[in-house]
């Protein structure tokens, strides 16, 4: 609102003239009138209207009667901006490794470019995707978590877990769960995942269905493609962990240890496994929705993740790094 120089307008026109201001902006040309009127009295206009005397001084200062919009609030937004430090191939070698791999974080990125002598820090990697993703040039895949419950079975061969068992060396307990995979409308795949507690080695394979024969085929899986005997087997009280499974661990001599009801907590690794193998491989590397062509491609992805794929909980050492620096130690390799 502009006012003609030369007239200083008084208190009760002030509030005429205010009418094309905010409401805030009336607010405060209210205290301004409420100030000209009882003779320059701040501390009866704070009191009044329930404010602080800095706050009354700090619009009055502003305050012209000449321009009423001097009692609008201001952008905030600072005079200088941060501006990028990355160099363009920095900048690309970001987005090759994230397209690469779309479900890996700055920290897992950041180890990854170490490899290749490109020393960036997390913060900077974390930066650099936030310009890509607001320039349009990184797109993220869209998140779609399904979570199924299972109800608890007796077992004939599986026990609970004694208080006692150690879990020191990896293979001491492997942790084996599914997960229902559902790609596309008419499409229901059973995505079986094992882990070991200790070095977070995985054995991923999918399956048409999840029943006891498809589990017992995914045991024998487990055993070849473990690099270190397996001393238990830790399940939930689901169906396929029963029949042909239990049998096939009892002849295998192989502990066999079931959950208790409603506690997914005390699988919680294998349970966790199942976000990261469905964000970072179901929802971004698969073309072909069968299992005898998804297989050879979860058993890529599965190499991947134990030899490629730094793991925070191992301090962004891969599985693979882990087992050959204890036993290039010779340490016992202590659970996490």
């Amino acid at each position: 609102m502009q006012i003609r120089r030369g007239k200083v307008p008084r208190a009760r026109e002030l509030l005429r003239l205010g009418c094309e201001l905010s409401r805030a902006g009336q607010l405060r040309l209210a205290w301004v009138s409420h100030y000209l009127r009882h003779g320059h009295n701040a501390a009866f206009t704070c009191r009044h209207f329930g404010i602080s005397r800095q706050t009354f001084y700090r619009w009055w200062r502003r305050y012209d009667p000449h321009n009423l919009s001097t009692l609008e609030d201001r952008s905030h937004r600072p005079h200088r901006h941060r501006q990028p430090t990355w160099t363009p191939s920095q900048s690309e070698a970001v987005l090759a490794l994230r397209r690469e791999y779309p479900r890996w974080g700055k920290d897992k990125l950041v180890v990854l470019l170490g490899r290749k002598h490109i020393r960036l820090s997390t913060s900077m990697v974390g930066r650099i995707l936030n310009d890509l993703k607001r320039r349009g040039v990184l797109v993220e895949a869209p998140a779609k978590v399904v979570i199924r419950r299972r109800k608890m079975r007796g077992r004939p061969w599986a026990r609970r877990k004694p208080h006692f068992w150690p879990i020191r060396r990896p293979g001491d307990l492997v942790q084996l769960d599914t997960k229902e995979v559902r790609p596309a409308r008419g499409v229901v795949l059973k995505h079986f995942s094992a882990r070991d507690m200790v070095s977070r080695w995985d054995v991923l394979e999918v399956h048409e269905r999840a029943t006891s024969l498809a589990a017992a085929h995914f045991l024998d899986a487990l055993v070849d493609r473990m690099p270190f005997p397996i001393a238990a087997l830790q399940v939930d009280g689901g169906s396929e962990f029963a029949a042909e499974f239990e049998i096939a661990c009892q002849q295998r001599n192989l502990p066999l240890f079931v959950l208790p009801p409603r506690s997914p907590k005390l699988n919680g690794q294998v349970e966790r496994s199942h976000r990261t193998h469905h964000e970072e491989f179901y929802q971004v590397i698969p073309d072909r929705w069968n299992v005898a062509q998804l297989n050879p491609q979860l058993r890529r992805w599965e190499h991947i993740y134990n030899t490629v794929r730094p793991h925070q909980a191992l301090h962004y050492l891969t599985p693979l790094e882990f087992l050959e620096r204890c036993k290039s130690h010779k340490q016992k390799a202590e659970c996490h």
